[in-house]
């Protein structure tokens, strides 16, 4: 039933092409919000609107029974240097039925897949028994649960069900660890570098503390869904006078990935437990996301990420099963992401009954190999499609 005729598949590449085109860093989403809502009206969506934090939201309703959200990010990571890669980043270049360019797994192929999803039900002129809502979301990339957090608390939209288009190679996620940045500040007492024995160097001390924060690694909790928290020490950096003199400040950044049953003050404990062992001058505390939206969205938040996993015999597992089965032809796995989605704040705070299903493959995000086969993309849009009746149902055949 629900079949990409050979002019939408054509179209629907077309547009996932002009998505990758489009660079996108987070905070710089504006350009291709406005492709991504032209793209959108143009299949039939009737309503399509951006929100004070800059997301794009299209829905289509047809009865009163329960709201599902399809949440897709528009931001993606940097290119790096631009020299390791093999391709133009932006060249949104196919080869060999793979589409390469930065965000094309993470995530526009899910985007681009998710709008011609939803074509396939205007098409069909299908009746939902609820609303079905897409959303184009901001700044996942450095402060995941954000934005969409904004469009339940603020803009009031707030959903039965999510399903996350992060990439998960066709097959199902439903949940994974959160995580937690730390800053850790020691301090010292500065002298000329030619006596280092007249002062205290911060940056000696900022070494015994990371070698705790090593030992800590294996002494992590562990859950049998999720696995083990983790903890690694990502950038450093000191403050002196002068290069010769001994620093007075040494600060550091601790990476914390928390699986189920660990907390904030868990993982801050911990940490507090080292400085006081090591015996030196130091303050631990949670860091703080800023920044300021392309629509003028002033954005503050904890750098504190919720773990979540739904359970394996959820209803909107099962549905997500089925559809997949239906429209593909296999029972997909279920599995848990290794990285942090939208889901933080959708399962992780609101509870919101959320998985995970999209193109692409988790091991290309982030990389200079980023790649998307467009089988994948078209196969996500049928399933897209089936999955919006299997969950919302039709006329009052609702989804329980």
């Amino acid at each position: 039933m629900f079949d990409l005729s050979s002019q939408d598949r054509g179209d629907l590449i077309a547009f996932l092409q002009d998505l990758v085109s489009i660079p996108s860093v987070s905070t710089e989403e504006k350009a291709l919000s406005e492709r991504l809502a032209e793209e959108m009206r143009r299949v039939g969506f009737p309503n399509v609107r951006r929100d004070r934090i800059g997301n794009v939201i299209g829905c289509l309703s047809a009865g009163a029974g329960p709201r599902l959200i399809y949440d897709g990010h528009m931001d993606t990571v940097g290119i790096g240097d631009p020299a390791s890669w093999s391709r133009d980043p932006y060249g949104a270049q196919v080869e060999g039925g793979v589409l390469y360019g930065r965000g094309a797994c993470d995530m526009k192929g899910a985007l681009a897949a998710m709008v011609y999803g939803a074509k396939l039900l205007i098409d069909t002129g299908i009746q939902l028994a609820g609303e079905l809502c897409m959303v184009g979301v901001v700044q996942e990339e450095p402060c995941e649960g954000l934005a969409v957090q904004v469009l339940i608390e603020e803009e009031g939209l707030r959903p039965d069900f999510v399903v996350l288009g992060e990439p998960s190679n066709l097959q199902i996620k439903r949940g994974h660890r959160g995580r937690l940045e730390m800053k850790v500040t020691v301090w010292g007492r500065s002298c000329h570098a030619a006596t280092p024995g007249r002062g205290r160097n911060a940056i000696y001390d900022a070494a015994r503390l990371i070698f705790g924060v090593e030992l800590l690694a294996p002494q992590l909790a562990s859950d049998p869904f999720l696995g083990q928290g983790s903890i690694a020490v990502t950038q450093i950096e000191s403050s002196a006078a002068s290069r010769n003199a001994i620093p007075d400040t040494c600060t550091f950044y601790i990476d914390r990935r928390l699986t189920l049953g660990e907390t904030e003050a868990k993982a801050l404990a911990e940490i507090q437990g080292t400085i006081a062992r090591e015996g030196v001058e130091a303050s631990v505390k949670v860091t703080e996301y800023r920044a300021t939206s392309y629509t003028g969205y002033e954005c503050r938040a904890k750098e504190f990420y919720l773990p979540w996993a739904l359970d394996q015999d959820h209803p909107l597992v099962k549905a997500t099963s089925k559809a997949i089965r239906e429209t593909l032809g296999y029972w997909p796995k279920v599995g848990q992401w290794a990285f942090s989605t939208d889901g933080v704040y959708t399962m992780g705070r609101a509870n919101i009954p959320t998985v995970g299903f999209g193109p692409g493959e988790e091991r290309f995000a982030h990389t200079v190999d980023d790649q998307i086969r467009l089988d994948d993309v078209v196969a996500a849009a049928r399933v897209y499609a089936r999955l919006a009746v299997e969950i919302l149902g039709l006329r009052n055949q609702v989804f329980g």
